[in-house]
């Protein structure tokens, strides 16, 4: 592993399969680059059409003490600015995968995959599905519904893209079902690979007793970009994440035999990234599976055997500040406009924009 220092927007190592020591590379097999770093400087060092996927929640505009609230056009001219970026270093088969929910001003919702829909539209890219991540657990919403799911819209860039079905299929609802006339009697009537998943997700979100939480207080769960991760990518791939927080992505990316690129402006949510993918590399990262039912009270253990409970990470970095809060989705709302930040509540420290970058390798 190597720390770089250098100023903004310079020594973004490039995905070549080739590095030397004077670009900051310790092996000549890249796996990770994970950067404390604005996103557009990060973004405009990474080669065009070289990156699959690019998976991303960015800031959501609801003005709490850490972030700058703006106005509805200069959001969107912002999240503009790195739409198009992402677009350019994206491979012609590859998706972009933007998870948003609603920004809330005085109790009114603007569902944020809306008014970003012809953001994308402008640069020609395809809708394939609006995906429904339902989750079960969220602020208890007084004078409206309580926000139990936000979506992940995700795009292609044409009409040929790379794509997956069988690494994701789930448990059909009628194992062993048969066709019972016809000229198929008798004959299995469902795939015995497992369905399709559809575009309606039920996957918990990190709360304080997810395995795989950190102080940060609306980290994407792994298992969620794994899906993407298995049906959008092959291994080999580049999967990039412009507001990293505490690099999710990254860890789903590299279980998968994929490579990760990343970038937040809180330096201490890069260095919780960094852990992670040490840890991985260790052996010694613990995750929620993919495919392991959502906790039932009316069973046994909730339905999920032994429980499997804990993290490796240091008390200190598993603790929620105090204070800390979220929107009615549970995930809590992003904010900062700056570039490169997920916009989380209450981190309490803004962090440092000294584009410090640390690039990872495999053993």
């Amino acid at each position: 592993m190597t720390v770089v220092e250098g100023s903004a927007g310079t020594g973004v190592p490039t995905l070549g399969d080739e590095a030397t020591a004077g670009e900051g590379h310790v092996s000549d097999r890249q796996d990770a680059t994970l950067a404390c770093q604005d996103n557009l400087e990060f973004l405009s060092a990474v080669p065009d059409e070289s990156v699959k996927l690019v998976v991303t929640s960015p800031p959501y505009n609801i003005g709490k003490d850490y972030e700058r609230r703006t106005s509805q056009d200069a959001y969107v001219a912002a999240q503009e600015a790195v739409i198009a970026e992402c677009v350019r270093v994206l491979h012609s088969e590859g998706s972009i995968c933007w998870q948003v929910g609603n920004h809330v001003d005085n109790g009114r919702i603007v569902p944020l995959d809306a008014l970003l829909y012809p953001s994308f539209l402008k640069h020609d890219l395809r809708l394939r599905n609006r995906i429904v991540w339902h989750f079960g657990h969220g602020l208890h919403c007084t004078k409206r519904l309580s926000g139990r799911y936000e979506t992940i819209n995700w795009w292609t860039k044409g009409d040929v893209y790379t794509w997956h079905l069988d690494p994701i299929r789930v448990p059909p609802k009628y194992p062993g079902k048969r066709h019972f006339k016809g000229p198929n009697a008798g004959e299995l009537s469902c795939n015995p690979k497992g369905k399709n998943p559809s575009d309606v997700w039920e996957i918990p979100n990190v709360k304080s007793n997810h395995v795989e939480k950190t102080i940060h207080p609306c980290q994407f769960p792994v298992e969620l970009v794994e899906r993407l991760v298995l049906s959008m990518t092959d291994p080999g791939d580049a999967v990039l994440d412009p507001y990293m927080g505490v690099g999710s992505a990254a860890v789903a990316a590299l279980k998968h035999g994929r490579r990760a690129l990343g970038c937040d402006i809180v330096s201490e949510y890069v260095d919780i990234a960094r852990e992670r993918v040490l840890a991985f590399h260790a052996g010694t990262l613990r995750t929620r599976p993919m495919g392991k039912p959502v906790y039932d009270p009316n069973l046994p253990n909730g339905g999920h055997g032994n429980a499997n409970r804990g993290s490796l990470l240091s008390p200190e970095r598993r603790r929620i500040p105090q204070g800390s809060s979220s929107d009615a989705s549970g995930r809590g709302a992003r904010g900062d406009l700056g570039r490169g930040r997920r916009g989380l509540p209450d981190e309490g420290v803004e962090g440092k924009n000294d584009a410090r970058q640390t690039s990872l390798f495999s053993p």
